[in-house]
């Protein structure tokens, strides 16, 4: 049950009696909400280190008296709600270091005849008595000098002997919860010189005529006084502002959930004799008037409250001040109203001209004003007024001009269901607050504002910066942000806080590479990082925004499709350069040129032989093919019928078809190869064709004329068939004398005849 700081907890587990064996490392032990009974003297001997020991709640009616001797850095211990039935001084003797000691809710009536106290010279805050502790006997806190809090719980206290409480030379904060009003002005006197802020509950004020410093010299210390769930009458009440006032220490006074029997028929005449009072701040808080509408107007306390400097009545539902009462508040500087029943009628009563000349700051919030028009107006008389609060009234509606103080600086307009924010809102503020207004925009000319709060609306960026210049402030919790931009964000020249956090964040890769990017971003968003959320993309919705890193394709999806398209673009352009380079059409054609021929007869029917051959020759040789070659067949008996593409090629056809039909047609192809034709790229195209076409069928078709010597090199290496027939088989050469050149002749026309 152990951590690692050495906090034990072993409460709620039903033990009967303190777990054998607790280490002299353990710091905090955690017991309570058990059923353990008794402490014995061996059960907490090696616990040196102990610095905290809770036992409340358990069954414990039996201490040994050398239990807790060990316990020498002991600074906590707590026995409240147990069953001890006394309390021994041996239990704390050798507890030097204790600072905290709670007994309360046991059921011992007094604190026996001395003080169990007086070893405990560091004890800081005690808590004691229940509800059968009765007596309090002089001495029974001897040996305590100070104490920051002192809490008795004396709901049934009926017996307080004179002085017992003066031992202690001070008390910071001391609650006495005490229902017996005869010994409340004894235990006040005893506490006049050493408590601060005394806080009593559940008193019932008796109205006696004895002076709560009757007997006393002055300083007192006593500063505050709070009144938690107390009863008065209109008698009762009087009698306290009068002895009250006799404590002229006394700056602030408190009631809290208490009870007003009466309609306000104070005796003012009586409170007016006892002279001025010294009380600067009154806080009253959920006091109960039965018939509060018939309650009167304190007529006659004016005397009482010019000195006053802070009044708070909040949820005692006040409705209206009178005009003459509220004149009479001339030192006051703050006025808190909040959650009454204050309507815009009443408040031209109630903020009267001339009424609350001094007055800088007022509270009106969770009322029932309506109109912001005449709720501005009846403020405006208020001339040193500089921060306002009117959030939580259902204004509704909101004009475009307004009267307000002339040196108003903070306004609070949060929850006020206005649809929009007009000029109504007055230029001199450096504090405004409109959150809760379900706003879609802010674009108000605010040239001192330096704080802005917009939580729970509906905005969708952040506003813009030029109207606020002197921003320092701004918050946007709740809204319906998306993201927001390094501009608009270094557009706020000033700001120093930024909340945005619990919106909905798209996380795209401009937000976040801003986020992880912008030194010292995170110094200024509050809440960072755990309120900063993504909403999307799906993947990382969650995620806390500073952990989500997208991958390059997420962030940069555009210019990746972009250059993959530039790449297919220039691979498809490099295939086309290589294509025309190196004739790919021209393959293509023929591979289909040469499928169609697979599924055609080797031969063609005679019927479709037109020719006996086609002349393959380059336009440089044209000379010597046309003037020569065609004059010598085409004349020769019996004539030979040669394919010239110069004459014979159908206009209007494509090259390609021409090439092939004519092939196709002859007999014979004649290449009449040379230098000038290894280089022309159509006898190419002619040999390419005759490559897949007739050296395939393995035939004799193709018929090499040399018109000059060529090497087999010159020839392009893909037309390796070509190649290997001039290395293998004969071809004719055109010789330079006429004796051979009639035996070329003959040789020519025995090959086209075969």
């Amino acid at each position: 049950s152990c951590d690692a700081s050495q906090l034990c907890n072993c409460s709620f587990m039903g033990l009967d009696f303190i777990p054998p064996g607790v280490m002299a490392k353990i710091t905090v032990l955690n017991l309570t909400h058990n059923r353990i009974k008794r402490i014995q003297s061996q059960d907490l001997q090696q616990a040196v280190n102990l610095r905290a020991l809770l036992l409340q709640s358990n069954e414990i009616s039996s201490i040994d008296e050398d239990s807790f001797w060990s316990l020498e850095k002991l600074e906590l211990l707590d026995l409240s709600n147990n069953s001890l039935a006394h309390l021994s001084p041996v239990w704390f003797g050798q507890l030097f270091s204790l600072q905290h000691l709670h007994l309360q809710g046991n059921s011992y009536r007094d604190l026996g005849q001395s003080s169990p106290f007086s070893s405990l010279k560091n004890l800081s805050s005690l808590h004691l008595g229940n509800p059968q502790f009765s007596v309090i006997r002089q001495g029974n806190f001897e040996g305590i000098e100070l104490l920051h809090k002192l809490w008795i719980d004396g709901s049934n206290l009926s017996q307080y002997e004179q002085g017992s409480l003066k031992s202690i030379k001070q008390i910071n904060h001391m609650i006495l919860n005490l229902r017996n009003s005869n010994i409340f002005s004894e235990i006040v006197r005893d506490l006049l010189h050493s408590v601060t802020w005394l806080e009593v509950t559940e008193i019932k004020l008796p109205v006696e005529r004895k002076s709560l410093v009757q007997n006393s010299t002055r300083p007192f210390t006593i500063q505050k006084f709070t009144f938690k769930e107390a009863f008065f009458t209109d008698q009762t009440i009087s009698r306290a502002i009068v002895s009250l006032k006799e404590i002229t220490s006394l700056k602030e006074l408190e009631a809290i959930n208490c009870v007003l029997e009466g309609k306000g028929v104070w005796n003012t005449k009586e409170i007016a004799r006892s002279g001025q009072s010294f009380v600067e701040t009154v806080t009253v808080v959920k006091i109960m008037i039965q018939n509060f509408h018939l309650f009167f107007d304190l007529e006659g306390m004016e005397s009482q409250i010019n000195k006053l400097k802070r009044l708070t009545i909040a949820s005692s539902n006040v409705f209206m001040v009178p005009c003459k009462l509220a004149r009479h508040f001339s030192s006051l500087l703050y006025l808190d109203f909040h959650d009454n029943l204050l309507v815009n009628k009443r408040l031209d009563e109630t903020i009267c001209e001339r009424s609350w000349p001094s007055l800088q700051t007022l509270n009106l919030s969770q009322n029932s004003l309506k109109s912001l028009e005449q709720t501005a107006k009846y403020i405006s008389r208020l001339p040193k007024l500089n921060n306002l609060d009117i959030s939580q009234n259902n204004f509704g509606e909101i004009p475009d001009a307004c009267d307000w103080p002339k040196f108003l600086k903070y306004l609070n307009l949060s929850s006020t269901q206005i649809p929009k924010v007009t000029t109504c809102i007055p230029r001199t503020l450096e504090v405004l607050d409109v959150s809760g207004n379900n706003l879609k925009e802010f674009g108000l000319q605010l040239p001192l504002l330096k704080e802005l709060y917009l939580t729970r609306n509906q905005l969708k960026t952040l506003p813009g910066a030029a109207p606020i210049p002197n921003l320092v402030s701004l918050s946007v919790r709740r809204n319906k942000l998306n993201s927001f931009s390094k501009e608009e964000f270094e557009s706020f020249r000033r700001m120093k806080l930024l909340d945005a956090s619990d919106n909905n964040f798209i996380c795209s890769c401009e937000f976040l590479s801003f986020i992880h990017h912008e030194a010292g971003i995170s110094q200024v968003l509050a809440g960072w990082p755990d309120k900063y959320v993504c909403d999307s993309p799906l993947a990382v919705r969650g995620a806390q925004v500073g952990a989500v890193h997208l991958s390059l394709m997420e962030c940069h999806r555009s210019l990746v499709v972009s250059l993959i398209c530039v790449l297919v673009f220039l691979v498809i352009l490099l295939l086309v350069a290589v294509g025309y380079k190196y004739h790919m059409v021209w393959y293509l054609r023929m591979t289909w040129a040469w499928l169609q021929a697979k599924r055609k007869p080797k031969r063609a029917p005679p019927k479709d032989v037109c020719y006996d051959a086609f002349v393959s020759y380059s336009e440089n040789d044209s000379d010597w093919v046309e003037n020569t070659m065609v004059r010598e067949l085409e004349q020769a008996c019996p004539p030979f019928r040669l394919c010239l593409h110069k004459r014979d090629f159908v206009p209007g056809k494509w090259i390609v078809d021409n090439i092939i039909d004519s092939i196709e047609k002859s007999r014979k192809t004649l290449f009449v190869l040379s230098e000038h034709f290894v280089q022309s790229e159509w006898c190419k195209y002619e040999l390419d064709f005759s490559h897949f076409r007739l050296f395939d069928e393995n035939n004799d078709a193709a018929i090499l004329v040399l018109l000059e010597p060529i090497q087999s090199k010159a020839i392009p290496k893909r037309f390796c068939k070509l190649r290997k027939i001039m290395n293998t088989k004969t071809y004719l050469e055109w010789p330079a004398g006429e004796q051979q050149q009639q035996v070329f002749w003959e040789n020519l026309k025995g090959a086209l005849k075969s």
